[in-house]
């Protein structure tokens, strides 16, 4: 941490008044200390971060943050705002504010950061230190861990607390092996613990845990708890639960040994601490990962959120199910207590609600082959012309001062590229059925896809059979001698040859049969049921913005260009897709600006975001929007993209690259009457939004803003009260 943040990037008098302005001020003192080169394409990163989802957190807290290709080196800047700034948290304004900023591809840096902070900002004495301190050297000071914060009557916060804290602390370091680096604070001592059962009295405690005495009435040490914590995008909420779960358990006097599964990993639980404890505790928002490990104990089962706002209630409760012996079922020997999604401690949901989770597992590892190979191939016809497919092999024939020779190279890697995309499919729809024993049967089911000219139908077949067909095997009771062997033997061995056969000799050929009927379909689409097809895809995309809905448009259309070769009517229905999915965002922008008085200030900043996202083909620009007003945004959205795709489908405009946006209008066929098409729809969607905000007449300043649930808040001018420290 002692090189992440320096005075330079301390203001603790930050001035500004929306969440925009204070990233753009502590942005500027990074670009001053040459961490960051470009300081708009970094808060163009910083603001589609924000789209995604609101980065406040309760207490008073906003943690922006982002990975870009405009940072040098992993950085943190620390403000402090006297009036508090909107960050989109259910409780009020922030008034510290954390903006971080990591260099692409340097997951773990800016994950270790932002794990560390929301373990120590859950540490009321930590953040009444910040917002007091005097100096930006104190607050380096105090975010570093060089200086203790202070608690009330002037002693430091580990002096006041009981000696066996000390170990208890320890799990805001080592609780996650990723966040020993650079936990500031009160978080580094006793970092050395290891993740061991206590042996006796006195021992060290395991790190992650924290113990006070033994609990009341229990003769033989204290009562003993594990819990797994875990959010959706695992860095912020899963460390502020454990870290909450881990304060109330020495206020309970009890053991408690916390395993934060974070987005940049997680430690297991070593099996003697498991084995040890009287009960556990689930506070997640996504599946626990192998969750049949704590099988057989009293167990409470609840959102991540609950673990943050009333540990002490989760803690009683669990004791009391443990007094009346309530247990969940325990595991059967050599049996697997379910897949990934059964693990998700849900029993009623769905299985229309899981085969969408396993099918947009598969779909979201194959989109980025899908990106990569489109564009290359794109490339390749742009540079090398449309005759560049018939161009021999690279191998045998390149020269370097040809075009033709660097367009067939990029063509030819982006075939490889499109190679993948079927085994990838099949593979990951399996992995999210049946974890890692699904990947091998799965890729080699939708190898054999493409063997047999199956396309993309053969690999959702492949994927859902490899899947079920692992799931199967799982199930059966294994001798204990050949349980070892089971996951890199027997399990690969045997669905390969299941998923094999039923490929070639019994599904293959039907589904074959029905991707070239579609594949001719599609061919035959003119006049009035191709621009139907395109408002229908347009209507889709517009639905969701990014998401299932959404996505099943999307994969369709790369589904028809996925080929060295696509038809006419494949590119069209890529184009259409494409222009309806930027509709939304640059309505949104472009209605901030004719009629900003209709939203709120933190909208009009997120509307100039919303200008790069839609050029770019980033629907997701327009959530913010949605969140804050889905019933008049949503809909207008779905009129533009309806009109945006039909059109696009009757001007004939054509696509090979998968994305892009405005930036590979070089590469569409009939870019002027694509242009159009695209100004049309975001035309009718912003007068739209326009006309149905102003007809209902909202107080002003008043307009509901987005929260980080996606629900909404009002947004009050002018509130006095100041949030309350975590």
């Amino acid at each position: 941490m002692s090189d992440m943040i320096t005075a330079d990037l301390v203001d603790l008098d930050l001035s500004a008044d929306t969440k925009e302005a204070a990233a753009r001020s502590l942005a500027e003192r990074m670009v001053a200390q040459g961490r960051v080169t470009d300081l708009d394409g970094f808060l163009a990163d910083v603001a589609a971060r924000e789209a995604q989802m609101p980065t406040g957190l309760d207490g008073g807290i906003g943690i922006p943050h982002c990975r870009s290709a405009h940072v040098t080196e992993p950085t943190l800047a620390f403000g402090r705002s006297a009036a508090g700034i909107d960050f989109g948290a259910p409780d009020g304004p922030a008034d510290l504010i954390f903006l971080i900023a990591a260099p692409a591809g340097a997951d773990d840096a800016h994950l270790t950061i932002l794990s560390s902070l929301a373990r120590q900002l859950m540490n009321a004495d930590f953040t009444a230190a910040l917002r007091s301190v005097s100096d930006a050297e104190g607050a380096v000071a105090l975010i570093r861990g060089d200086e203790v914060p202070r608690v009330a009557g002037g002693t430091d916060a580990l002096s006041a607390a009981p000696a066996s804290d000390d170990s208890a602390s320890a799990s805001a370091s080592a609780s996650a092996s990723q966040d020993s680096a650079v936990a500031p604070g009160a978080a580094s001592a006793g970092a050395t613990a290891g993740r061991t059962a206590p042996a006796a009295t006195g021992a060290a405690t395991p790190a992650g845990s924290a113990t006070v005495g033994p609990a009341a009435g229990s003769a033989e040490g204290p009562f003993r708890i594990v819990a797994v914590t875990s959010c959706p995008t695992g860095i912020a909420h899963t460390y502020m639960a454990a870290e909450s779960l881990e304060n109330a358990g020495r206020e309970a006097g009890v053991e408690i040994t916390v395993e934060p599964q974070g987005s940049a990993g997680f430690t297991r639980l070593d099996p003697a601490v498991i084995a040890a404890a009287d009960a556990v505790i689930f506070a997640h928002d996504v599946p626990v990962r192998e969750k049949d490990r704590f099988a057989g104990k009293p167990t409470v089962d609840v959102g991540v959120k609950a673990g943050i706002n009333r540990p002490a209630e989760l803690i009683a409760e669990v004791r009391e199910k443990a007094a009346r012996g309530e247990t969940t079922a325990p595991a059967a020997a050599g049996q697997d207590a379910g897949t990934p999604v059964e693990r998700a401690g849900d029993s009623t949901e769905s299985y229309g609600t899981k085969l969408r989770t396993w099918l947009m597992s598969g779909v979201s590892y194959m989109v980025p082959f899908v990106a990569a190979g489109g564009l290359l191939i794109a490339l390749g016809f742009a540079i090398g012309g449309y005759k560049i497919n018939k161009a021999p092999s690279v191998m045998d024939h390149f020269i370097w001062t040809q075009a033709d020779s660097w367009g067939a190279l990029l063509f030819q890697i982006g075939g490889v590229a499109f190679g993948f995309l079927v085994p990838v499919l099949a593979g990951y729809i399996a992995y999210g059925m049946a974890d890692r024993p699904g990947l091998v049967p799965g890729f080699v089911g939708g190898a054999i896809s493409l063997t047999i000219n199956a396309g993309f139908l053969g690999g959702l077949a492949a994927g859902l059979i490899a899947g079920g067909v692992v799931m199967a095997i799982q199930r059966v009771r294994i001798p204990a001698a050949l349980r070892g062997i089971m996951p890199v033997v027997v399990i690969p061995l045997i669905s390969s040859a299941i998923v094999g056969f039923l490929m070639f000799v019994v599904i293959g050929k039907p589904i074959a049969s029905a991707q070239k009927a579609m594949t001719d379909w599609l061919g035959g689409l003119t006049g009035t049921n191709a621009v139907l097809l395109g408002a229908l895809l347009g209507l889709m995309m517009c639905f969701d913005l990014g998401g299932p809905v959404n996505k099943v448009a999307y994969t369709f259309a790369t589904a028809g260009i996925a080929v060295s070769d696509p038809g006419d009517s494949a590119m069209k229905i890529m184009a259409a897709v494409m222009a309806a999915g930027m509709v939304p965002p640059l309505s949104m922008a472009l209605a901030t600006t004719v009629r900003g008085k209709l939203f709120t200030p933190t909208e009009r900043e997120n509307g100039k975001a919303a200008w790069v996202l839609g050029a770019s083909f980033i629907s997701e620009g327009a959530i913010p929007f949605a969140a804050a007003d889905p019933l008049r945004v949503i809909p207008s959205s779905m009129v533009g993209g309806a009109i945006t795709g039909a059109l696009s489908m009757a001007s004939g405009a054509t696509l090979r690259a998968p994305h892009g946006g405005i930036f590979v209008v070089p590469l569409i066929g009939n870019p002027l009457l694509y242009l159009v098409a695209i100004a049309a729809g975001v035309c009718a969607t912003t007068a739209l939004v326009v006309l149905l905000k102003g007809l209902r007449k909202p107080a002003p300043g008043a307009m509901p803003t987005g929260t980080a649930d996606g629900g909404t808040t009002p947004t009050a001018p002018g509130r006095k009260e100041q949030p309350v420290a975590a």
